[in-house]
């Protein structure tokens, strides 16, 4: 009998901090499992002659194995085996019950060090920002270093002062086709720096009257390795640039993979391994696999003599594989039909990364053509394809704003004539083009969850939650798919910054997480740990009660004076950062909404007005914004309080046989947009994509709909059996 356990069935309490200090930091642990779980669990253990504790193959697995021992066996039954397997299929299964294990304690010390640790720095520091700053703020040890990272690019791209430069491309020809791009090189054999528009005109006045004689002409072989196959950061971000998830649905999506997807006859099957890694190491019996594929679907020219075999990072835990495919047999196309659009994509990055990993390198010819004129010296570059090698399989995506390895040719072949040393070039144009230097790039997922992972914080199994929580609380958002701080973020990340410097250090964290790795290696005592990071943040909390800003009571002057009592406004935070209010409260509640403008100056925004008037008291409405989002309130507010949601008509009628209603804009309680009847709760019709309102001129529906995909926009029918659609550009 199989039982799962819904994931931790104990945790440290919800409502109370749940750690003895004085007691050598002892955890008060509270059962969180569902009680039927639970019950059924004890039922079945009873019955048992041999209890095999089968949860995930990491520190939190080891964790909930140790928790579900306490509650069924006391911690010392006999019975209860631990069983370890990185993929879920018939023989990993047999394997591992074939050759049970006891919990390995010092997994479960390091899980119960970062569980005490992250609980801590939550439940002292949080309290705080709510005194302080105001009420549901709350601060983690990893995510605030994550949103320091986020603050920290945000000023160096607002200081980034951009610096002109010119750059001088010639277009020649020889004496064999085609003709051809140089590039200006050199000065006085020195890096050509040209600065403005004045130097690059001097320069083409010179050139423009000499010759350009080819002087040297170099030819290499280069070759292009393949990356290793996925870890999990890889994983996150390479299907971040690739297919645009984010960190947490690849990883649900990942985690479907994993548990099993039904395959037809063949039933439930693992198509990956544990997909929270960070080994890079490959089963034997895997390697062979993918050598035995490539060998039949490439042939031999694409096969290494030796397996590639990869080197992990420090710290990897060597015990779990990379993630790649369970098995060969199920290539992507062939089970294409049983998985959904998202699982199929991730499943053939996942399939195509992992053989491209076993093939040989690419191969290119490289050709450098340098050519002089007078002291300047212009260069050439081009390169052939001359071997594919992997990139037939697969090439890694490079990410906006990330700078290309040196080594790594362009997946573009530029192609050059056949030239000669001493050859005379003519002329056909000399172009010169101005360029500023950029700030560097905001982080995107991909880059974030990069930076993180080269920086030692955090673990496999925490980059997409760090993510998510950063956005959850507001201390960042996501433009388009770029993190920008807000207000707030700016704002607790500087206190944060200034009173727990510990906490908030990159490399303090870092070297937190390497010993939780000692500790996992049992090198290490879990308490010692935990000590040596309490005694210092005790000492910081203290002066932080003391000394932080009261950001509540903080009211900064203006002379702005409030239109409704005469007094001066004072700008004060709120929960959706700063803003205006009447000196004079709570007498008069008069709010505003104001900006910056470049000097640093404040203007108060208009209320947006619109053309709807209060049915109570006839005043016109305004437009407000509140917690979830824009609505609509009264002009006399507080006299009138009357409030009312924004509603955005989409002018097609709902087609409901004996409905009367009309389609309209909504979002649900996440925030995702959809349409639907205005008659609601009566006529409970919707649909996700946005209705057009014109008659489909196929087969006559009364609306067509607009869909928005990756690939572009169209106009499509939704009646069943009819075809239409049409691309929108």
């Amino acid at each position: 009998m199989v039982k799962a356990s819904g994931g931790h069935v104990m945790d440290l309490p919800k409502k109370k901090l749940g750690v003895d200090i004085e007691n050598n930091f002892e955890p008060e642990y509270a059962i969180i499992a569902r009680p039927a779980i639970l019950k059924e669990i004890k039922k079945l253990s009873k019955e048992a002659e041999k209890i095999y504790l089968a949860s995930d193959p990491d520190r939190e697995g080891e964790a909930i194995a140790w928790h579900i021992a306490q509650i069924v066996g006391k911690g010392d039954d006999k019975r209860i085996c631990r069983v370890l397997f990185n993929e879920i299929t018939e023989r990993a299964i047999k394997e591992a019950i074939a050759n049970p294990l006891e919990i390995d304690f010092s997994k479960v010390n390091a899980q119960q060090a970062r569980r005490v640790l992250d609980r801590i720095v939550g439940y002292k520091i949080s309290p705080l920002l709510w005194e302080k700053v105001r009420r549901g703020l709350s601060a983690g040890r990893v995510q605030s270093v994550a949103v320091r990272l986020i603050c920290e690019r945000e000023r160096e791209i607002q200081a980034f002062v951009p610096v002109e430069f010119w750059s001088i491309t010639a277009q020649l020809e020889g004496k064999n086709p085609p003709p051809f791009e140089a590039r200006l090189f050199k000065v006085n054999d020195k890096k050509a720096e040209i600065k403005n528009e004045e130097e690059a005109k001097k320069i083409i006045s010179e050139v423009e009257k000499g010759d350009f004689v080819v002087t040297s002409i170099e030819k290499k072989e280069r070759r292009r390795y393949p990356s290793p196959p996925f870890i999990t950061s890889t994983l996150q971000q390479e299907a971040a640039k690739k297919l645009y998830f984010t960190a947490k649905r690849t990883m649900m999506i990942a985690q479907r993979l994993y548990e099993g997807m039904e395959l037809g006859e063949k039933g439930p099957v693992g198509l990956i391994t544990y997909m929270r890694t960070d080994s890079v190491r490959i089963a034997p019996e895997a390697l062979k696999e993918a050598r035995g594929y490539i060998n039949s679907n490439y042939g031999n020219d694409y096969l290494p003599e030796k397996p590639a075999v990869y080197k992990s990072r420090k710290g990897a835990q060597e015990a779990h594989e990379a993630v790649r495919p369970t098995s060969i047999d199920n290539d992507p196309e062939s089970i294409k039909k049983y998985l959904g659009k998202d699982e199929y994509n991730l499943y053939k990055l996942i399939w195509n990364r992992f053989i491209a990993s076993q093939m040989n390198p690419a191969v290119y010819d490289q050709t450098t053509v340098d050519i002089k004129i007078k002291d300047y010296l212009f260069r050439a570059t081009g390169s052939v394809i001359k071997f594919p090698g992997f990139i037939r399989v697969y090439t890694e995506t490079e990410e906006n704003g990330e700078e290309k390895k040196e080594e790594t040719p362009s997946d573009e072949e530029k192609l050059l004539p056949q030239l000669a040393e001493g050859e005379r070039l003519k002329r056909h144009s000399i172009d010169p083009k101005q360029h500023f230097t950029q700030p560097p790039p905001r982080y995107s997922e991909a880059l974030l969850i990069k930076e993180l992972e080269e920086n030692g914080i955090g673990r496999p199994s925490t980059y997409a939650n760090i993510l998510s929580t950063i956005q959850e609380r507001k201390y960042v958002e996501k433009k388009e798919g770029r993190f920008h701080p807000t207000e707030l973020g700016f704002l607790i990340n500087d206190l944060l910054v200034k009173y727990f410097p510990n906490v908030l250090n990159v490399e303090f964290t870092a070297k937190l997480e390497e010993e939780l790795d000692e500790i996992e290696g049992g090198q290490k005592e879990w308490t010692e740990a935990v000590r040596d990071f309490y005694n210092p943040f005790n000492e910081e909390l203290v002066i932080a009660q003391k000394e932080m800003r009261n950001i509540k009571k903080e009211e900064i002057p203006t002379d702005i004076v409030c239109e409704k009592c005469g007094k001066k406004m004072v700008i004060k935070w709120g929960r959706h950062g700063q803003f205006l209010a009447c000196s004079g409260y709570p007498e008069c509640k008069s709010t505003k909404e104001f900006t910056k403008n470049s000097a640093g100056t404040i203007e108060v925004a208009d209320e947006e007005k619109t053309s709807e008037v209060c049915e109570n008291c006839g005043s016109p409405m305004v437009v407000k914004r509140g917690r979830f989002g824009k609505f609509l309130a009264c002009s006399k507010y507080p006299e009138c309080k009357t409030v009312k949601s924004i509603v955005k008509t989409t002018g097609v009628k709902c087609p409901e046989k004996g409905c009367e209603g009309e389609i309209l804009e909504r979002k649900t309680k996440r925030g995702k947009a959809f349409y639907g009847c205005s008659k609601y709760p009566n006529c409970k019709y919707a649909l996700w994509d946005k209705p057009i309102n014109r008659p489909c001129p196929q087969c006559g529906a009364a609306f067509v709909v607009e869909k928005y995909t990756k690939a572009g926009t169209s106009v499509k029918c939704i009646i069943a059996g009819c075809n239409y659609k049409e691309e929108v550009a």
